[in-house]
């Protein structure tokens, strides 16, 4: 089943975007009626945070082009170093919003915490998250991985996910490896020193390992159950979606317009990522991309949660759709 937003008006409000985004950047008319009609917004300003890198370009181009301003609100872009600090500015009120990958989502709604995913923003693609090696490696298959340590950004998050799910093919499991901690730009010098045997990475860390350091690919981690894998989104907590509506439908109609963009014009993408994060215009012409949802699809959202109960990352079953504007529970 595909759910793109809660309800009918946020629905239709949704349709409206995408079709106005077909149609290029911000008309001055449409944003006019779209202002003017931002009089009933429960709040005009909102403080998201997002990690500097591809998964938020929606987020930026929607600021740059004007569409947030198009629908009466004004929306700050607080830089977090990681999701797991952001959702705690979340819970703690400081932020209204925050970009989250959807394992950290699904763990902290198991934890008791009330949260809304109101916009997807990024999933994977083939070679956009890998498992790299040295250049001199004896390591040539995943299942030479007995023993040996992996990097990952996060402890039992996305990458150890992904990567378990690449050792149970080739015969192994997570206690076959050690997992070590460490933030994705300061992989390449733990690979380099023989800290870690392997790494699992994403841009623009897989581009700068294989150009300086000369890392090879030991394995693509989403193939197989993580092929095409949600990523990453927006997400509230569950008071603010309930009390703010309206709001809420401003922010996904601007939004839905910049991920159309990024969905189909590679160049704008390109463009914005050197304004906020450290990728410069060269590396932002090659590294590989993932993809950017113009929709949010519940089933696409339950294998996240469904993997994650198979690995035993969580002792019971959510259901995705509890998650989603208009749903509680």
């Amino acid at each position: 089943m595909r759910f793109t937003l809660a309800s009918r008006a946020v629905i239709a409000g949704v349709a409206a975007a995408l079709v106005l985004s077909a149609c290029g950047g911000s008309d001055k008319s449409t944003d006019t009626a779209a202002a003017a009609n931002a009089g009933g917004l429960e709040k005009t300003q909102i403080k998201i945070g997002a990690l500097p890198i591809p998964d938020s370009a929606a987020l930026y181009i929607a600021n740059k082009r004007g569409f947030f301003k198009a629908e009466g609100l004004t929306v700050t872009i607080e830089p977090v170093p990681g999701g797991a600090q952001a959702q705690q500015s979340l819970i703690g009120g400081s932020l209204d919003a925050t970009q989250t990958n959807y394992v950290s989502a699904f763990l902290a709604v198991a934890a008791g915490n009330k949260m809304k995913i109101i916009s997807d923003l990024y999933q994977a693609a083939p070679n956009s998250f890998n498992l790299m090696v040295p250049k001199d490696s004896s390591i040539k298959t995943p299942a030479d991985l007995k023993g040996k340590k992996i990097a990952v950004n996060s402890l039992k998050n996305i990458g150890t996910l992904a990567v378990t799910s690449v050792l149970k093919t080739h015969g192994l499991t997570e206690n076959d490896v050690q997992f070590m901690e460490f933030p994705f730009p300061e992989m390449g010098a733990q690979l380099a020193s023989k800290v870690v045997d392997a790494a699992w990475m994403t841009e623009p860390a897989l581009t700068a390992v294989q150009k300086n350091l000369g890392a090879q690919k030991l394995a693509d981690t989403m193939v197989d159950s993580t092929a095409d894998f949600p990523i990453a989104g927006v997400i509230v907590m569950e008071n603010f979606a309930t009390e703010n509506p309206k709001t809420v439908a401003a922010f996904q109609r601007a939004i839905a317009r910049a991920q159309q963009i990024s969905a189909t014009d590679r160049k704008a993408v390109e463009e914005i990522l050197p304004t906020y994060t450290k990728i410069d215009a060269a590396t932002a012409a090659v590294i590989t991309l993932g993809s950017f949802p113009t929709s949010l699809d519940e089933t696409r959202l339950q294998r996240v949660a469904d993997l994650m109960v198979e690995q035993g990352y969580l002792k019971s079953a959510i259901q995705a759709k509890t998650l989603l504007p208009g749903n509680l529970g």
